[in-house]
């Protein structure tokens, strides 16, 4: 069975948590965020060791504990009746990081929109990053150079995920709105899926 699934997509401070913590509170809608995922792991385990040496170089994770890490979230999920496949929308945050990422997942997930969050203004998704990393105690958001490397690894690598699903999938939204203003840009594009 293939999850039926939107990706909330966009640079890091774009604001897809926001957005997908919104979204995720609707009923029917479930949200996962990699990020949360990953940051909610111990020290001690073994993926939560990659995260932080990857994360406090502005790197991505590689491939394979990422994909493994969202399985086994999503599966503990549907056990504990949190996630429920055959009648939520999975809310995808920060999942696929690159191509490779999406041809993985092209058999789980069944992908009807991508929301492409842009913020033309790189100062502003600093600034968001920044005030960010102070209230949730974020450590990857908190170094400028780490968040200059962050903003440079999205473009090079996860930036292509877009040309992998193609225009038809992709619906860009200006995230410098405000979050009522662009959750109604959402809303407007999902009512017609």
């Amino acid at each position: 069975m293939k999850y039926r699934t939107i990706l909330l997509f966009g640079s890091p401070g774009s604001g897809k948590g926001t957005q997908g913590k919104i979204l995720g509170s609707i009923p029917d809608f479930f949200h996962f965020a990699c990020g949360d995922a990953f940051r909610n792991l111990r020290i001690d385990d073994p993926i939560g060791r990659i995260f932080i040496e990857y994360s406090s170089r502005g790197q991505l994770v590689p491939d394979e504990p990422t994909i493994n890490l969202w399985a086994k979230n999503i599966q503990a999920s549907t056990l504990d009746g949190e996630f429920h496949p055959d009648r939520d929308t999975l809310v995808l945050d920060g999942i696929p990081r690159n191509p490779r990422q999406a041809e993985m997942l092209k058999d789980t997930l069944d992908v009807k929109a991508v929301f492409n969050l842009t913020c033309s203004d790189q100062s502003k998704m600093i600034e968001r990053l920044q005030r960010r990393a102070l209230r949730e105690n974020r450590l990857d958001d908190a170094n400028l150079e780490v968040i200059k490397k962050r903003l440079e690894t999205y473009e090079r690598e996860t930036r292509p995920v877009l040309d992998y699903y193609g225009p038809k999938l992709v619906h860009n939204i200006d995230s410098t709105e405000s979050p009522v203003q662009v959750l109604r840009q959402l809303l407007d594009i999902l009512v017609r899926i």
